[in-house]
């Protein structure tokens, strides 16, 4: 799949909101995949559900047009440069990340 020839997002998620109707190519809709496709490119997927997921878009156009998005994107991020978090985001990303975690707590 060429990178090049994405379609932009916007549009691919509009498409998608047709896809995944009963008679489709399989049981996993589209935003099944759209949640799997991370786990699918670095290769952790069991192979049923690979390859599942592989069937589906084989026969499904707007996936395929977001797979190619998805890894331009990939690809486009491995161009960009490490850059550390400001002190100030990571102050406050870890005092919400406490917060969530202490009302998952029983009786929280």
């Amino acid at each position: 799949m060429n990178p090049a020839r994405t379609v932009g997002h916007l549009h691919i998620m509009v498409a998608m909101s047709s896809c995944g109707e009963p008679g489709g190519p399989s049981d996993l809709e589209c935003r099944q995949i759209a949640e799997l496709l991370g786990d699918y490119f670095d290769g952790s997927l069991p192979n049923h559900v690979r390859e599942l997921l592989e069937f589906h878009i084989d026969g499904c156009p707007p996936c395929v047009a977001f797979v190619n998005t998805y890894r331009g994107t990939i690809a486009a991020s491995r161009t960009l440069p490490d850059t550390p978090m400001p002190k100030e985001l990571k102050n406050r990303l870890l005092r919400v990340l406490r917060e969530q975690r202490g009302s998952e707590k029983p009786g929280a």
